[in-house]
């Protein structure tokens, strides 16, 4: 497709009609030239022995154990099933700040997430929705059809920004309902206590999931820019601040880069996937980075 980064760029895939064909754009934009399965083959594990039976497929016989015992078991498997993709986004109200000509956090978000969905449909996977500020708004149960994406879509337009968020009590919830094991995306801006956050990803891996934070944070959060006097309007029930931004940004960018460092090593040490997005910058760069460099290492 010639011109195919352009769509990948935060405004004009605002002025496009449609989450449908927003994700078919991202996804035809950068990943065609990818390996075709990127989240692909998760499930299959070894569980544990059995005894040979007349009539069992010899495939699965374990012949070290049987040149050590001199009795035939069959290697058991569990559920071989397709990949689950779990994806849950953050619709908080937190999430519709947007500076400049932006696109907002939660746009941007449903951006990305439209275009996974879209491309773990493709390859006949199953993909579940959760919504969330401070519980669980919708969830999808996880499906393969593609009328189940255009539902998917459809929830993902209709269901508005709204109240406070309550991060970590929201994965311990959705932690209990998902019963088989997947891959856990999180959208969300992580305006939270970093240790009840780091608490309920640390149930997820509990529960042997493996879990993706992609942290979607506005410029103007990252690099505090303003220099006039400035009225801040508070979000999620906090009131606004009329004050001098130059008086409080060294503050306030050290409490961010502490809120960070701690979010981001603490997912590495439980093993998740840290994926910082702007909603500045086009979705080649950081999405198609991410997914490159996790195929890479399932080679």
């Amino acid at each position: 497709m010639e011109n195919s980064p352009n769509y990948l760029d935060p405004q004009t895939l605002a002025s496009l009609e449609g989450l449908d064909l927003q994700a078919r754009l991202v996804v035809e934009g950068y990943v065609a030239g990818m390996h075709p399965s990127p989240y692909h083959g998760f499930s299959v594990e070894f569980a544990e022995h059995r005894e040979y039976v007349p009539g069992d497929d010899i495939r699965h016989v374990d012949w070290k154990v049987w040149c050590k015992t001199d009795k035939l078991y069959l290697k058991q498997y569990e559920e071989e099933t397709n990949l689950l993709l779990y994806l849950l986004l953050d619709t908080s109200e937190s999430m519709v700040y947007a500076s400049g000509q932006n696109v907002s956090k939660l746009r941007y978000a449903q951006f990305v997430v439209a275009a996974l969905a879209y491309m773990v449909i493709q390859q006949q996977d199953s993909v579940g929705l959760g919504l969330f500020d401070d519980s669980v708004r919708r969830y999808l149960r996880p499906a393969s059809q593609p009328s189940h994406l255009k539902e998917l879509f459809h929830v993902l337009e209709v269901t508005p920004a709204r109240e406070k968020s309550n991060v970590g009590a929201v994965l311990h919830d959705l932690a209990e309902r998902f019963k088989k094991r997947g891959v856990v995306a999180i959208f969300s801006d992580f305006f939270d206590d970093p240790a009840r956050i780091m608490a309920g990803l640390k149930h997820f891996r509990h529960r042997r999931h493996e879990v993706i934070v992609f942290h979607v944070l506005d410029p103007a959060e990252i690099e505090f820019p303003f220099r006039e006097t400035t009225l801040f309007r508070g979000l999620e029930g906090l009131p606004g601040i009329l004050t001098e931004p130059h008086a409080l940004r060294r503050a306030y960018l050290a409490e961010l880069g502490a809120f960070l460092d701690e979010l981001k090593t603490g997912c590495r040490m439980i093993d998740i996937d840290y994926v910082p997005l702007r909603t500045d910058q086009s979705l080649e760069g950081p999405l198609s980075s991410y997914l490159a460099s996790r195929e890479a290492r399932a080679v």
